[in-house]
């Protein structure tokens, strides 16, 4: 059975004590009462837009959170909002049974997914001014990435999306 988005929004808006796992997309326009916590994974576009995905919560007088997690090469963007009362918190050890099942996890993922997840972080943060300024160090980041998901090497991209991104003839990345 295909479920709408409004279907979905319907649902969340009516009950208690659920999660939803949305893009920006879904956040535009629609009205989510209630909501006490906002997780923001990875780099807002802008300062506007952190603010915007913040408004989701704390709505009608209501007390709210939100919590916005970064890579280290993210970090940059809190200057951006240093007036605002942010707090950085430690980063958390992560025990080694946790760290056992992620690998695990991970090396259930299908090289395919792992393939696309690499050239989608690549044109992602390529498009970002900041951290696509330097593309040598942003070829550095994405190689770690593709470690972080357990792989030996990084994927191969072909060479006419290279050229479109710009990366052509970049050190380490790999082509066909």
């Amino acid at each position: 059975m295909v479920h709408t988005f409004i279907e979905y929004s319907d649902e969340f808006r009516k009950s208690k004590g659920l999660i939803l796992v949305t893009s920006d997309v879904s956040a535009r326009g629609v009205d989510y009462p209630d909501v006490t916590l906002v997780v923001q994974v990875g780099l807002p576009d802008d300062r506007e837009q952190y603010i915007h995905r913040l408004g989701r919560t704390g709505r009608r007088g209501k007390e709210g959170q939100g919590i916005l997690l970064l890579a280290p090469w993210e970090e940059f963007f809190l200057a951006t909002v240093k007036d605002l009362p942010i707090g950085k918190a430690p980063v958390p050890s992560v025990d080694l049974d946790t760290k056992k099942k992620v690998e695990k996890a991970l090396s259930n993922v299908e090289m395919k997914n792992k393939e696309a997840a690499y050239q989608a972080w690549l044109g992602y943060y390529n498009s970002n001014k900041k951290v696509g300024k330097d593309k040598y160090r942003l070829v550095e980041l994405a190689n770690e990435f593709s470690r972080w998901m357990g792989l030996d090497s990084s994927p191969v991209i072909p060479k006419l999306v290279l050229g479109k991104m710009g990366l052509k003839n970049i050190p380490g990345l790999r082509s066909k």
